[in-house]
């Protein structure tokens, strides 16, 4: 019987052992689960966050934009009313520097073009100018202005390249 004992013995250690690591797994399941929901509430207020900050970032540039807007309309009126097209280009080239300013505010650039080397990330070519005043792949013209926001090309140039193929 002397045998059995620390046997008996053994399986109670090995059962109190088996207690103790459920115990440990139960409790490591627990703060897993408390963990995975602390990272979706995060998650959640993260996109919020982002979305309020996009909202909000929309309504002033349309705040801005309503300001043009306006200043177009009156345009439209005086045009209606006048004969004087010199006040009114005036007036558009006015609401149209605003209309660029207000988009600035917001991280839009233009893409210089003309006279620069013809970069394909930058703009797109409409046609090459056979030509001897310019070097090869030099902007001549520019077709449609290129825009960037911040250091993204949101809209390339479309551009017209000097060759020197076809020249005698």
């Amino acid at each position: 019987m002397k045998k059995r004992k620390p046997r008996a013995n053994q399986a109670e250690k090995f059962q109190e052992a088996l207690k103790n690591e459920r115990e440990k797994s139960n409790e490591y399941l627990n703060r897993l689960k408390y963990l995975q929901a602390d990272f979706e509430n995060y998650r959640k207020r993260t996109e919020k966050r982002i979305s309020e900050t996009i909202q909000i970032s929309n309504e002033e540039l349309i705040f801005s934009l309503l300001n043009v807007m306006d200043e177009l309309e009156l345009a439209l009126r005086s045009g209606r009313e006048t004969e004087n097209t010199q006040a009114i280009l005036e007036g558009v080239g006015m609401t149209l520097k605003k209309l660029s300013t207000a988009l600035e505010q917001k991280g839009l650039a233009r893409i210089e073009a003309v006279g620069k080397v013809f970069n394909p990330t930058l703009h797109e070519i409409l046609m090459k100018v056979p030509t001897e005043e310019h070097d090869e792949n030099v902007i001549i013209e520019e077709v449609r202005t290129g825009y960037m926001l911040r250091d993204k090309v949101i809209r390339p140039s479309i551009v017209k390249v000097a060759s020197r193929s076809g020249v005698e």
